[in-house]
């Protein structure tokens, strides 16, 4: 069943621009992302989609395969959707380009799942344990049915009580799978549907499509970088392989 890996990687970020090409240990966080990717997946399967040509060079400099889309795209899964349009496959494995310590049983685990379920998207998740990120606006957080279908996914703490107490909550891990079908249907839209403009979450505009959202856990050991505080707490992961 053939599928390709895609990074989505903007040079543009509103919290931290030129995100993509930011150095942790010396090395760009794009190919920080791709080199755990590629511990799973061939380097021929994997692909970034940048509109910047910026990025693009740092790609052809580690010989990492890349495509310029556009800058009109309202987000990484838009961004995909292109990808998708040029290159014809049963599913997308969408790994965002702010993962550089993605974990490589996570994205396995992913494309397994997706193997048997190609019809379906997919998004990881993984239990908070820290009350800081219940509390951040950078962690999307997740409540999902006893089927494990995504019910709603906010910036804010949920689920939460009378008590507005941390008790217990799962966050996002940014990686998914798309059938393409999804994804045309998805880019189709030219604005982004009102809760995920609201709470800048892209996945939220699959539920006010109507569609389901398969969330599958995930391990821990992820560390999105969403602003200067993240980067800086990555290079200190990097050094001293813990938070």
């Amino acid at each position: 069943m053939k599928f390709i890996v895609v990074i989505p990687a903007r040079y543009k970020s509103k919290r931290l621009p030129g995100k993509p090409l930011a150095k942790i240990g010396g090395l760009p966080m794009i190919v920080r992302t791709y080199n755990q990717c590629k511990k799973v997946v061939k380097k021929d399967q994997i692909i970034v989609a940048t509109d910047s040509v910026k990025i693009k060079k740092v790609c052809d400099e580690y010989k990492i395969n890349s495509l310029i889309t556009s800058s009109k795209c309202l987000t990484g899964t838009d961004r995909v959707a292109e990808v998708a349009k040029k290159i014809n496959c049963s599913f997308y494995i969408n790994v965002q380009g702010d993962e550089p310590f993605f974990n490589p049983y996570d994205l396995k685990k992913l494309i397994n799942i997706a193997k048997k379920k190609p019809n379906e998207i997919i998004n990881g998740y993984a239990e908070i344990k820290d009350k800081k990120l219940f509390f951040s606006s950078s962690i999307p957080k997740v409540v999902f049915d006893k089927n494990g279908y995504l019910l709603y996914m906010s910036r804010g703490p949920i689920p939460s009580n009378k008590k507005f107490e941390f008790k217990k909550a799962w966050r996002q891990i940014c990686a998914y799978s798309f059938p393409k079908k999804t994804l045309m249907d998805f880019s189709k839209i030219k604005n982004k549907t009102p809760m995920e403009s609201f709470e800048d979450i892209e996945i939220l505009r699959f539920l006010e499509l109507g569609f389901k959202v398969k969330m599958i856990k995930m391990s821990n050991k992820s560390l999105a970088v969403d602003n200067n505080e993240d980067l800086e707490k990555a290079k200190i992961y990097l050094k001293f392989k813990k938070l």
